[in-house]
C-alpha cells in the first residue's frame, strides 16, 4: 500500500481501532494525511498539510524565515528558468541551487563552479529530474561552518527540544560527491555546548513554531531544523516536518523516556507536562548503500551476516525486502543503517565499524568517516 493512499490508511486505522498513527515519511504529510485523519477524528502525530509546507516548499519556508527574521542564507526564488539562469550567471560560487518541492533529500545541489550551477539549474527546471518539485527553485548563498540537525517536539504552543545530531549528506568520504538522503549520523555533535543549543532553540526553532502559528498554520509533531553553525551563529539550511533519516536512528536510542508518552502529549496538546529525559551516551549510525546509489542501482541482491552482529549493535532496515525463499534482499538505495551507543562518540563509532564488515551484499558501499571528529 502506498503511504499516500490516505483513504485506505484511514480506513485501516478506523477499522482496527488504532490508538494513534505516527507519520514517518514526508509525502503523506504533504498530501494532507493529518488533515484527513483530523476530519475523521482519528488521532495522528504530525503537522497538517499547511504546516508541513515548511518542508514541502522551500520557497514558502524561505519566505517565512525572511518575514519573521529567522536566521538563514540569503536567497532568491524563481519560477522562470530564463530569469533564474540570468540571475545565476551574475552570482559568485560556490552557490546552492534547490528544487522547491520534495525530492527525497536529493533536490539540493551545492555548485562550486558556474558550470555546475547552470547544469543543476537546467536539470531541475528544464529536464525535470525531480519532476514537479522543480517547477520553482531557490538560489541561495553557500553557508560555511559546521552542520547540525536539531529537533523539537511541539503541540503548536509548547516547544520542547530533543538532543541534536550531525548528518552526512554527500555520498563519499570527505563530503565529496552528490547529496543523498543521508549516509550516516551521530549524536551529540562533538562541538556542542549549552550556549549553542540555547541560541538555536531561541532564535530558530521556537520562533519558527510561533511564526507558523501566526500564519494560521499551527504546527504539531516534530520539527527538524538543518542548521549551519556559521561565524555569525546558527542559520537554517532547511526544515523537515518529521524526524530526519538517518538522524532518527541516533537520536531515539538516546531517549530514556517513553516515546508513547511524548506522542500522546503532542496529540493531546499537553507536551509541556511530559518529563523527557535523554541518555548521556553517544550514538553513531552508518548507512550501507547499494552500488551506484544515489544514481541507478541493482535490487534483489541477497544480504548475508544479519545475525552475526554484536548484541549491543542495532540494524535498521530501510531498502530491504524478502525474496520467494524468505531471505532478506536489497530493495532500495540506502539498504541498512548500523547503529551503536557508547560512553563516547569514539567508542560508539568503533562498535559500528567493527560490525559492518560482517554484513555483505554485492556492490555495498558506505562512508568510512562518519563521526570521525578529529
Amino acid at each position: 500500500m502506498s503511504p499516500t493512499d490516505i483513504e485506505s490508511l484511514a480506513r485501516i486505522a478506523d477499522s482496527k481501532g488504532i490508538d494513534f498513527t505516527i507519520v514517518g515519511p514526508e509525502a503523506p504529510l504533504a498530501a494532507g494525511i493529518v488533515d484527513d485523519f483530523h476530519t475523521r477524528e482519528l488521532p495522528i502525530f504530525g503537522p497538517t498539510k499547511a504546516a508541513a509546507e515548511i518542508e514541502s516548499s522551500k520557497v514558502f519556508a524561505k519566505e517565512l524565515m525572511q518575514k519573521y527574521d529567522i536566521p538563514c542564507a540569503r536567497s532568491t526564488s524563481f519560477s522562470s528558468y530564463p530569469e533564474a539562469k540570468s540571475y545565476l550567471k551574475q552570482q559568485k560560487t560556490p552557490i546552492v541551487v534547490k528544487a522547491d518541492g520534495l525530492a527525497a533529500g536529493k533536490g539540493v545541489i551545492v555548485a562550486y563552479t558556474l558550470e555546475q550551477a547552470l547544469e543543476a539549474l537546467s536539470g531541475i527546471m528544464e529536464e525535470k529530474v525531480f519532476g514537479s518539485a522543480g517547477d520553482r527553485v531557490v538560489i541561495e548563498e553557500c553557508l560555511k561552518g559546521r552542520e547540525m540537525s536539531v529537533f523539537t517536539f511541539t503541540d503548536a504552543v509548547t516547544t520542547v527540544p530533543t538532543v541534536p545530531a550531525c548528518d552526512y549528506k554527500p555520498v563519499f568520504d570527505g563530503n565529496r560527491g552528490p547529496n543523498t538522503g543521508g549516509m550516516g549520523s551521530y549524536s551529540p555533535p562533538h562541538f556542542l555546548n549549552p550556549k549553542l543549543t540555547e541560541i538555536a532553540f531561541n532564535t530558530i526553532m521556537q520562533p519558527t513554531v510561533k511564526a507558523l502559528a501566526s500564519e494560521g498554520r499551527p504546527y504539531t509533531g516534530v520539527l527538524y531544523g538543518g542548521l549551519m553553525i556559521t561565524d555569525d551563529g546558527p542559520k537554517v539550511i532547511e526544515f523537515n516536518s518529521r524526524l530526519g533519516d538517518p538522524e532518527t536512528q541516533v537520536v531515539l536510542p538516546r531517549l530514556k523516556s517513553d516515546l508513547v508518552d511524548i506522542i500522546i502529549g503532542v496529540i493531546d496538546n499537553s507536551i509541556g507536562n511530559v518529563d523527557i529525559e535523554w541518555s548521556e551516551d553517544a550514538c553513531v549510525g552508518v548507512v550501507m548503500a547499494s552500488g551506484g546509489y544515489p544514481g541507478s542501482y541493482k535490487k534483489g541482491l541477497p544480504i548475508t551476516g544479519l545475525n552475526s552482529l554484536d548484541s549491543d549493535t542495532t540494524i535498521f532496515h530501510a531498502g530491504t525486502d524478502f525474496n520467494s525463499e524468505g531471505k532478506v534482499i536489497t530493495s532500495g538505495g540506502r539498504v541498512l543503517t548500523i547503529v551503536a551507543t557508547g560512553e563516547t562518540i569514539a567508542k560508539a563509532r568503533e562498535k559500528v565499524y567493527n560490525n559492518i564488515p560482517r554484513l555483505h551484499f554485492e556492490g555495498c558501499h558506505y562512508r568510512r568517516d562518519i563521526a570521525l571528529t578529529k
